[in-house]
């Protein structure tokens, strides 16, 4: 069955993406007439949220009416409203419900925007990039998502609207994250960036060969034959001929869990393997409750807190997602539910005016700024590995 994350057409996207990274698979779709012109930035006066004179206005902009994407809207809200729960002193939350059109997106992001305060959304990246081209964005909007623009294929580099925060699940920025760590750990080598023709794999593969090159690094994209999530067998044997005849290198796999085991079948153990958290199929509550793979131990990728850390001080004070009792948990769904609670926490500290802040989110570390002339926000994720068949922080 396909990966949630890409069936739902979302951004690792962190992942992004998704979470992330949040991964989109289908095509943007005609988006509204671009303009160049920009509002002056401006955030919500600083209220006191002990007063219930004053509220400030949230609206929770998903595609709940997207037969397609319900079911991720649905645990962006849960997680969302979860968050407001425990803080709701001086915010009112609006959910307003789109389908997934980009002309549909656009329509529920101008009634949210002329109502409320802050506005929270788009999910998907065909949305963002319709609202980042609109020429619509007058107050502080925190996508979801990373918009497209202008073609860039590299999220990180694209440039939104001076009051959008990109806030989503980034497989792009995994694959930084991951270059990083991995430059770090080997001093030299070859990388191996291994993935399919899946939309998300391919904006993986590239992001890391980006920033692997920017370290004065080789790398050799390698594009496997994939059916039905089974890799060919012999582009695998391929690929361990080619590994076999130099220095064991870095293998990135821009790759599902299902995937990555049967490249570690073929290859074996001595070339290091980093991913994405995509390598991560379980949801943390089940993690010991699964059947462990021991023959992916050792295996690097990152993943956030709320996958990995039951013990992380934002972690603990939040409910689970809640499933139905037959219901198995989705690791795509929880990072989704947890990329809500932070999105609201986001939300919460621009309406106090703060303009420059950090937290320890259940989505990794949060840096932002949001000020007149620039915005930035970056997330950086927890590191993990596969020890005795499951998934722990690689700290442990």
């Amino acid at each position: 069955m396909l990966s949630l994350w890409r069936k739902a057409a979302v951004l690792f996207g962190v992942l992004g993406g998704l979470c992330l990274p949040v991964h989109a698979n289908t095509t943007p779709g005609e988006a509204a007439t671009s303009s160049t012109a920009q509002a002056p930035v401006a955030v919500p006066s600083a209220v006191d949220l002990s007063s219930t004179e004053r509220l400030v206005r949230v609206a929770l902009l998903l595609p709940l009416r997207s037969e397609t994407l319900r079911t991720a809207a649905e645990a962006v809200r849960a997680g969302f409203q979860a968050a407001h729960e425990r803080e709701k002193d001086g915010i009112a939350i609006s959910i307003i419900e789109t389908g997934d059109s980009p002309q549909d997106t656009l329509a529920g992001y101008q009634n949210a925007s002329a109502q409320n305060d802050i506005v929270v959304g788009p999910l998907s990246r065909t949305g963002a990039t319709a609202v980042a081209q609109s020429g619509a964005v007058n107050r502080p909007t925190i996508a979801l998502a990373p918009p497209d623009i202008a073609g860039n294929p590299d999220a990180s580099q694209a440039r939104p609207p001076q009051q959008m925060l990109v806030v989503g699940l980034s497989i792009e920025e995994e694959a930084r994250q991951i270059a990083e760590w991995a430059g770090r750990e080997n001093v030299s080598g070859k990388a191996f960036a291994l993935f399919t023709k899946s939309p998300w794999q391919r904006r993986a593969a590239k992001a890391f060969e980006l920033y692997w090159q920017q370290q004065g690094r080789e790398v050799e994209m390698v594009e496997l034959v994939s059916m039905d999530g089974f890799l060919n067998g012999r582009s695998l044997m391929q690929l361990k001929k080619d590994i076999e005849s130099g220095t064991p290198p870095v293998l990135f796999l821009a790759l599902d869990a299902r995937q990555a085991r049967q490249v570690r079948a073929v290859i074996g153990n001595d070339a290091q393997m980093y991913g994405t958290s995509q390598l991560n199929p379980f949801a943390l509550s089940e993690r010991h409750a699964e059947e462990r793979t021991v023959e992916m131990d050792g295996t690097r990728l990152l993943d956030i807190p709320w996958q990995l850390q039951a013990d992380h001080p934002a972690v603990m004070v939040y409910p689970r997602l809640v499933v139905d009792a037959d219901q198995r948990r989705s690791a795509d769904m929880e990072r989704l539910y947890a990329l809500g609670i932070d999105a609201y926490r986001v939300a919460r500290e621009l309406a106090t005016d703060h303009t420059n802040f950090e937290l320890d989110g259940v989505t990794g570390k949060l840096s932002v700024q949001f000020e007149k002339g620039h915005t930035h926000f970056e997330r950086t994720v927890q590191q993990a590995v596969y020890r005795e068949g499951s998934v722990v922080p690689a700290s442990e």
